[in-house]
């Protein structure tokens, strides 16, 4: 199997994955047009990358291209939707670099309340400045609000208790039960975790649903002198609306990520990052040895996996429902041409297969042809007579046609 790594990673994923016989290519320098043209020259099976973009001409380059491995948990800089056109899996790695990312978080929130990076930079210039810097609220007993309880934001939490602040958090598919488990106050909607917070942290994914869901609201929401973190993506926050509430409203912000980022050093003049009282990091919350050690055995693990079964494990573009309107279960002997003949039929009676399943069962004591069972996820109802034609069939035993509810 073919492997192209177009990002940085550790010694330790490369060589698990050579040691299990795949074929590595590994260019941390490839991006755009000159990602493209390896994927069209190497044609590999497998593409992991870190923040390289991949976009649909990378995805329609490589003919045997089938599944992308984000070395990370962030799918936003992958074409999913191309990728899901052509059938190419997409891959990540999430909570591997929960526990690195929760760190930075607490960083930036100590940073921020005690502005530690203002008064180391003050000393190194020479300046003796300990009645500006004797001033600080101290986080014991604020009120921490998290948006986003994944891996991530649940070791931020673990963290807070140890800080002695309590948590109202909010996410998706966070149950009463979940809450309590976690320790935290569930919240209805991240409105109210602004409204009820003294220091907001945000750690959600990018999508269509949460891009500038942090915006003019949620920042009114918050009280004056909070604290805002976000070392998720930019895209989540108006930048325009945090800007506001840092001058008007005594905001301080530590940011790990920016709208508009470069995908390589140089130049970067945010003007976010400009305005006292926001404190930037490089987009480096998962850049200790221990997450990238652990993200790149995790993406070895992937590929072999699915070198080994064809199965794709942590994808996150699969259909999370079908249009399958019937299961048809075929009991039949474990014999060349039966499934075949079947889809044949279908075939030609228009009815389109969504899903398949075919199940062995054990090999007979007297050495005779084993069993099968097909399940065959159909959209529309075949007519009763295929059923008859299915079912005299020698090889069959049974066909059956069962309509399905709320499949997903």
């Amino acid at each position: 199997m073919k492997v192209l790594i177009a990002d940085k990673l550790p010694q330790t994923g490369i060589m698990a994955l050579e040691l299990q016989g795949c074929l590595v290519h590994c260019d941390p320098t490839l991006s755009g047009d000159t990602l493209a043209k390896s994927l069209s020259e190497i044609d590999p099976e497998v593409l992991v990358v870190r923040s390289t973009r991949v976009e649909a001409n990378h995805l329609n380059a490589a003919q045997h291209l089938s599944l992308v491995v984000r070395a990370g948990a962030g799918v936003n800089t992958i074409d999913r939707s191309t990728a899901s056109a052509r059938g190419v899996y997409v891959a990540n790695c999430p909570g591997k670099n929960a526990a690195a990312v929760a760190e930075l978080t607490w960083g930036h929130i100590l940073n921020a309340d005690r502005r530690i990076s203002d008064a180391a930079s003050d000393l190194r210039d020479g300046q003796w400045k300990k009645k500006t810097y004797s001033k600080a609220a101290g986080i014991k007993g604020k009120v921490l609000g998290v948006l986003g309880c994944g891996g991530i934001g649940t070791e931020v939490i673990r963290r807070a208790h140890a800080f002695d602040t309590p948590v109202v958090a909010w996410s998706r598919s966070l149950t009463q039960e979940q809450a309590a488990k976690l320790g935290v106050v569930r919240a209805e909607s991240p409105l109210e975790v602004a409204q009820r917070c003294d220091v907001l942290t945000v750690h959600l994914a990018l999508n269509d649903e949460t891009r500038g869901m942090i915006n003019e609201e949620i920042f009114n929401a918050l009280g004056d002198n909070a604290i805002f973190i976000n070392t998720s993506r930019g895209g989540l926050v108006d930048e325009d609306a945090l800007a506001n509430a840092v001058k008007n409203n005594g905001l301080r912000a530590g940011l790990d990520v920016f709208l508009n980022e470069p995908s390589s050093d140089g130049p970067f003049r945010p003007e976010i990052a400009e305005l006292q009282g926001v404190y930037g990091t490089h987009h480096i919350g998962a850049s200790t040895t221990q997450a990238q050690e652990a993200v790149a055995a995790e993406a070895a693990r992937i590929v072999l996996n699915y070198k080994a079964t064809g199965q794709v494990e942590n994808c996150v573009n699969m259909a999370s429902q079908t249009t399958a309107t019937h299961l048809l279960v075929v009991r039949h002997r474990d014999q060349v041409g039966v499934l075949a003949n079947t889809l044949g039929l279908l075939r030609e009676v228009g009815i389109n297969v969504e899903k398949m399943q075919n199940i062995i069962f054990e090999t007979p004591t007297d050495g005779s042809t084993g069993a099968a069972c097909a399940r065959i996820q159909l959209v529309g109802a075949p007519d009763p007579s295929l059923l008859e034609t299915l079912s005299a069939r020698d090889a069959i035993f049974e066909a059956k046609l069962v309509a399905l509810e709320n499949q997903s």
